[in-house]
C-alpha cells in the first residue's frame, strides 16, 4: 500500500509539472506569435500540445488550433492539416477552420477533400447569415474566396489533365537545401540572374523565428561568354545585411534596384518595406527606404518596374484595397521617390492575396494570387497589355496560364529572358518543408521582335538615346536603349512600323519595317547610326576612280544612305568635304578633293536634295584625320588624339604609312545649320508648331512625336 501511495503521488506531481510546463510553453508561443515568429511559436505550441492530457479536450483543441495557424503561415502543409483536424476532433475549430483546410488540401493536391471543406464553409456561412447570427456583408469576402476555392477544387483535375504548351524544369545549379525565390534577370544580354535565398551563405549567424532558416539575402549568378551560368555568389557590398532582403527588381537601364527589406525587432511585429539601391561600377549601395505613404502598420513588398521605367508596382495590405494583400502602383519620380498611388482594382485584386507582380518586356503583367480560381496555393496569372501603349490597361481580365507552369503549390516570381516566353520562376511544389526553388520555363509561342542598335556614326553606343516607334495599327511607343545602345520590342505581323532614333546633339535616324507573318519566332535587326551635329562625320564606303573625281558604282549604297539621312533631317544644311593624303602637290590635292566633293553633291542634288543645303569643299591634305578612340582600337599603333599629318605618318613603317594614308583619304560632312526652311526672310517662323491633341491620358503619359 505504501508503494502504491508513493507511485500515485509521483504521478500526480508529474501531471502537475506537465500542466505547468504546457502553460508556460503556450505563453512563450503567444509571445512569439504576436511578433510574427511563427516557426518559434509552433515549437512552443507543439510542446504544450504533447504535454496536455487527452481528457483536457478544450485545452488540447485550442493548442492544436494555435499550432495549425503557425504551420499554415510557414507552409508546413501536412503538419497544418493534421493540426487543424485535431482541433476539429477536440471540437475547438472556428468559423475559418474548414476554409483553411480547404486551401491546405488544395496545396497538397487532394482536391476531393478540399471540395468538401470549401462546401462546408459555404454552407456554414449561409446558415449563420440566414439565422441572423452573422452579418452577410462582414462575411462576403470569405464567402467569395470559399466559392472560388470550391470551383478550383472541382475544376483543377481537368485543368491539370488539359495541360498547356509550357515546359518547366527545376534548375539544380541555382538551388540549395533551403529556399530560393523571386529570380530576376538583368544585364544588357540578360546575363545576370539575381534571386533571394535563405541558404547557409546568407549573412548573419542567427536563424529566423519566422521561418526557422537564416534571414534571406540576395544572391546572383553570371552567365559566361559561352552562355553557361556560373555558381551563385553572395553580393560583396552593403546591399545585404543581417536582416531580410529579397524580391528585387531593376529599372530598364539596370542601374537601380528596388528590393524588399524586413528589419527585425524582438518586441514588435515587423513590416516589410521597399528600399532602393544604386549601382556604382559593379557595386550596389546600401539600401535606403522608399517612402510610399504615412502608414507604419502596413507592409510594402515585391517591387516591380514597368518596362517603360515610369511606374513602381508593389504589394501591400494597406487600407483601401480589396482585402488581404493587393497590387498597387505609383508613378516613379526622378529621385527614386514616388508620386500618388493607386490600387489596380477589383479585376486584378480579390479578397485574397495578390502578390509578386512582374512584367514581361512586351508589357504583360504577371502576378500570383490565391484569390482567383487556380490549382492551389499561389497561382500565376497574367494581364495582357495592348502592345500599343506603355501603360497597362487596368480593366484587362487576368488569364490563367495553366499546368505545369502552375501547380498545387505556390508558384510565383516570373522573370523573362528577352522577348520570348522563356525565363525563370519559383515554386514550392513537391517540397515537404514548403521551401521554394527556382525553375525554368518555356512556352514555344511565335514571337516577332525588332532589335535595334543606336550609336554614334563612326563611334560608340548612345545610351542616352530614345527610340520612337509608330505603327499603322495605332502603336505609339517611346523606347529607351540599354547600356550597350540596344533596344528590343515585340512587333506584330501585318503591321507597318516607323522607328525614329533621337539623341541630344545628334541628327535623327529613321527606319521603316514591314512585318510579315512567320511560322517560327523571328527577330529583325536594325541599325541606327546617328551623326554628330558638332563634329565631322565620316561617310564610309565612298570610292572614286584612281586619280579622278568619278564616283564608282560601289559607292551608291553609302550615297543613298546619305540621301535618306538628309531627308530624315530636312532642316539641316551640311558642308560636304573630301580629303586626300599628303602625296602630290598641295594645289593638285585641293583641286582633286574639290572635284570629288562636288561629285558627291551632284549625286545628292540629282536625288532630290536642294542645292542650297549643300556646300562642297575640298581640303586636300589640309585637314589630316584626328584619331578617335574607336579607330585607335582597330589600329594598335595609333592612339586617341593622334593627328595623321605628314610628319607623323612619314615616321612610321611603310605598311603603317599606307594605312594612315587610307584613313586620310576620306569623305566627310559637318552640319552647318539646323534651321533650314524654318524661317522667312524677316526671321519669322514659317509654320508654328501645332500642339498634338491627346485622346487618352495626359501628354506626359503619351510619347511625343519628334518628327
Amino acid at each position: 500500500m505504501r508503494k502504491l501511495l508513493i507511485l500515485s503521488s509521483a504521478i500526480v506531481v508529474s501531471a502537475l509539472l506537465a500542466g505547468c510546463g504546457a502553460d508556460q510553453a503556450v505563453k512563450k508561443g503567444d509571445k512569439f506569435f504576436a511578433v510574427g515568429e511563427y516557426y518559434d511559436a509552433a515549437i512552443q505550441y507543439r510542446k504544450a500540445y504533447t504535454q496536455t492530457a487527452n481528457k483536457e479536450r478544450k485545452e488540447k483543441g485550442e493548442r492544436a488550433m494555435k499550432m495549425a495557424e503557425c504551420y499554415r503561415r510557414i507552409n508546413f502543409t501536412s503538419k497544418a492539416i493534421t493540426a487543424y483536424n485535431n482541433a476539429i476532433r477536440y471540437k475547438q475549430d472556428d468559423s475559418l477552420t474548414h476554409f483553411h483546410l480547404g486551401r491546405l488540401y488544395m496545396q497538397s493536391g487532394n482536391y476531393r477533400e478540399a471540395a468538401k471543406h470549401f462546401q462546408a464553409t459555404v454552407d456554414s456561412i449561409k446558415s449563420k447569415v440566414e439565422s441572423g447570427e452573422w452579418r452577410e456583408d462582414s462575411l462576403a469576402p470569405i464567402l467569395t474566396l470559399a466559392k472560388n476555392g470550391l470551383k478550383s477544387a472541382q475544376m483543377a483535375p481537368e485543368w491539370k489533365k488539359a495541360g498547356s504548351d509550357y515546359t518547366v524544369k527545376r534548375e539544380a545549379l541555382f538551388n540549395s537545401r533551403r529556399a530560393e525565390y523571386s529570380p530576376m534577370l538583368t544585364g544588357d544580354q540578360n546575363d545576370q540572374l539575381f534571386f533571394t535565398s535563405t541558404r547557409n551563405q546568407a549573412q548573419g549567424d542567427e536563424y529566423s523565428g519566422i521561418t526557422g532558416t537564416k534571414a534571406a539575402d540576395i544572391f546572383f549568378s553570371q552567365k559566361d561568354d559561352k552562355g553557361k551560368w556560373g555558381k551563385p555568389q553572395a553580393i560583396d557590398s552593403e546591399l545585404n545585411s543581417s536582416f531580410e532582403e529579397g524580391a528585387c527588381a531593376f529599372t530598364p537601364d539596370g542601374k537601380t534596384m528596388f528590393l524588399t527589406q524586413c528589419k527585425t525587432d524582438p518586441n514588435y511585429p515587423r513590416y516589410a518595406t521597399i528600399a532602393v539601391s544604386n549601382r556604382s561600377d559593379a557595386a550596389w549601395s546600401k539600401p535606403t527606404e522608399v517612402h510610399i505613404v504615412n502608414d507604419t502598420l502596413s507592409s510594402f513588398a515585391h517591387p516591380a518596374i514597368s518596362p517603360d521605367g515610369e511606374w513602381l508596382y508593389f504589394t501591400s495590405d494597406m487600407p483601401g484595397g480589396e482585402g488581404g494583400f493587393d497590387i498597387w502602383r505609383a508613378r516613379l519620380l526622378s529621385n527614386n521617390s514616388v508620386g500618388a498611388i493607386e490600387n489596380l482594382g477589383k479585376t486584378i485584386n480579390t479578397p485574397g492575396d495578390e502578390m509578386f507582380p512582374t512584367f514581361r518586356p512586351n508589357g504583360d503583367l504577371y502576378f500570383s494570387s490565391n484569390g482567383h480560381p487556380g490549382l492551389g496555393g499561389l497561382d500565376i496569372f497574367l494581364v495582357k497589355s495592348n502592345h500599343n501603349s506603355s501603360l497597362l490597361t487596368l480593366n484587362s481580365k487576368p488569364e490563367h496560364p495553366g499546368f505545369p507552369l502552375n501547380s498545387q503549390g505556390d508558384d510565383f516570381g516570373m522573370t523573362f529572358e528577352g522577348r520570348l516566353n522563356r525565363g525563370y520562376f519559383c515554386s514550392n511544389r513537391g517540397d515537404t518543408r514548403g521551401y521554394d526553388h527556382i525553375y525554368s520555363f518555356y512556352n514555344p509561342e511565335i514571337v516577332q521582335t525588332v532589335k535595334g542598335w543606336v550609336y554614334e556614326q563612326d563611334g560608340y553606343e548612345l545610351t542616352a538615346a530614345q527610340v520612337y516607334m509608330v505603327g499603322n495599327d495605332g502603336t505609339n511607343l517611346r523606347l529607351s536603349v540599354r547600356g550597350d545602345g540596344s533596344f528590343t520590342q515585340e512587333i506584330k505581323a501585318g503591321v507597318d512600323y516607323v522607328l525614329l532614333a533621337t539623341c541630344k546633339g545628334f541628327l535623327n535616324h529613321q527606319e521603316q519595317l514591314r512585318v510579315e507573318p512567320v511560322k517560327k519566332s523571328e527577330e529583325y535587326v536594325l541599325q541606327f547610326p546617328l551623326a554628330n551635329i558638332s563634329a565631322p562625320v565620316l561617310i564610309e564606303n565612298i570610292f572614286y576612280d584612281f586619280d579622278k573625281a568619278t564616283l564608282r558604282p560601289e559607292s551608291q549604297t553609302a550615297l543613298d544612305e546619305l540621301v535618306k539621312m538628309l531627308n530624315d533631317n530636312p532642316n539641316i544644311t551640311i558642308e560636304l568635304s573630301a580629303h586626300t593624303d599628303y602625296k602630290g602637290s598641295d594645289q593638285y590635292n585641293e583641286r582633286l578633293s574639290q572635284r570629288r566633293a562636288e561629285s558627291v553633291v551632284n549625286y545628292l542634288i540629282e536625288h532630290g536634295i536642294a542645292s542650297d543645303r549643300l556646300t562642297p569643299k575640298g581640303y586636300g591634305e589640309g585637314k589630316p584625320k584626328k584619331i578617335k578612340r574607336k579607330v585607335a582600337e582597330k589600329y594598335p599603333f595609333l592612339k586617341e588624339g593622334d593627328v595623321l599629318n605628314e610628319a607623323f605618318v612619314s615616321a612610321l613603317p611603310e605598311e603603317q604609312q599606307e594605312q594612315c594614308n587610307q584613313l586620310n583619304r576620306r569623305t566627310e560632312f559637318i552640319v552647318l545649320r539646323t534651321t533650314y526652311g524654318l524661317f522667312d526672310k524677316e526671321g519669322k517662323l514659317i509654320q508654328k508648331p501645332v500642339p498634338r491633341e491627346s485622346s487618352a491620358g495626359s501628354d506626359e503619359d503619351q510619347p511625343s512625336e519628334p518628327w
